[in-house]
């Protein structure tokens, strides 16, 4: 289930024009890196908040991107170290998503629960940058948009952390582990959207043992869907070029889904991988409530970034002047637009960041 806050236009003229919409957007624009230039700020060496309920971490944040920037947290699993799942830091950051990689205060005795914590605490190191004097992020984070991910027990935590707090937007499980002595089928009901990588091949936590009961436990009323890697080990998900890049695909067009409320990308969900030995989901992308996660939104831009074009939806105006400037505050394209739907082509801009303003309003996208 979407919990975004509503924006008031019809869901049934975003749908008719979705496809529209999202012309820019293909598989292939789902790259590694993707768009976008990332930096890290690291603790210890950065000024960055030192959580207490984990060991050492890496931010990675987009440097020419579209803020309020949207976060996702990701720990490792049993004895695990932060650099087994590194790499979906700078992965998720070059596409937008703001993402701190984290060690655990024991790696081989912080069980699940406390991993599940210890992601919370995570988000509260990103939350933290929104505020602090100097930082590269001060001002830039949407402090109500996370989701969490996590490796073995990692993900097993990521799974709790869902139940503990309802707010977050979406889990990416990565070879889930629970302790199935000490289970409790109440652990995993909520109704965060979650994805589930598995490995067929798995001997610590084999799919039909864990990853398919972290799918099957998950309330079918919750958004989910199950991917088990063909000839997949435990580490089959440990980073997003894996399974022939397809789970960065997929976990990318989740949280592109459900963190950004982006409809481009639903669609992607739905095909059955190349590289997957069993599949299952319940998502229905043409019924998902299309909802905004910022509260001052009355007008929607897909896709962002983009290529040729943008498309504007205005709820209740019938024609409105736009002007595009670029990242000095010089105006290069002006234009009407009428209501409830116009493209603006973009195609002879220079690549980066763009400021739109609408009658009154202010947007900003990305030329790629």
């Amino acid at each position: 289930m979407f919990r975004f806050l509503f924006v008031s236009i019809s869901l049934s003229i975003l749908l008719s024009n979705c496809y529209a919409q999202c012309e820019d957007v293909t598989l292939a624009s789902i790259t590694n890196p993707g768009p976008f230039s990332v930096s890290i700020l690291v603790e210890g060496v950065d000024d960055i908040r030192n959580g207490p309920d984990y060991e050492g971490a890496t931010i990675y944040y987009p440097n020419n991107g579209v803020p309020p920037y949207s976060g996702i947290a990701i720990v490792p699993g049993y004895c695990g170290v932060e650099t087994d799942i590194q790499n979906w830091g700078p992965f998720y950051a070059s596409h937008g998503i703001v993402s701190i990689t984290l060690g655990t205060n024991d790696p081989c005795a912080d069980w699940p629960a406390m991993r599940a914590v210890a992601l919370l605490d995570a988000i509260e190191t990103i939350k933290s940058e929104n505020t602090r004097e100097g930082s590269p992020l001060n001002g830039k984070i949407n402090v109500n948009n996370f989701a969490v991910s996590g490796w073995s027990m990692g993900g097993g935590g990521a799974q709790l952390a869902a139940s503990i707090d309802p707010s977050l937007k979406a889990v990416v499980g990565l070879c889930p582990w629970l302790d199935l002595n000490d289970f409790d089928a109440s652990d995993l009901i909520h109704d965060v959207p979650v994805l589930i990588f598995t490995g067929q091949n798995d001997d610590i936590a084999s799919p039909s043992e864990y990853g398919y009961m972290h799918y099957t436990n998950t309330p079918n009323d919750t958004d989910k869907l199950y991917f088990e890697i063909e000839d997949g080990g435990h580490g089959a998900a440990n980073e997003p070029n894996m399974a022939g890049g397809e789970t960065g695909i997929y976990a990318l067009s989740w949280l592109k889904t459900y963190l950004l409320a982006d409809p481009c990308y639903c669609d992607f969900l739905l095909d059955n991988p190349s590289n997957s030995f069993a599949y299952e989901t319940n998502i229905d992308c043409e019924s998902l409530e299309l909802f905004s996660p910022y509260d001052e939104e009355i007008l929607l831009l897909y896709p962002n970034p983009a290529n040729g074009s943008i498309f504007l939806n205005l709820i209740e105006v019938d024609d409105v002047e736009y002007k595009v400037y670029d990242a000095l505050g010089k105006c290069v394209q002006g234009g009407v637009v009428s209501k409830q739907l116009n493209k603006i082509e973009i195609e002879g801009l220079q690549y980066g960041p763009y400021s739109l303003r609408v009658g009154n309003l202010n947007y900003r996208f990305v030329k790629i």
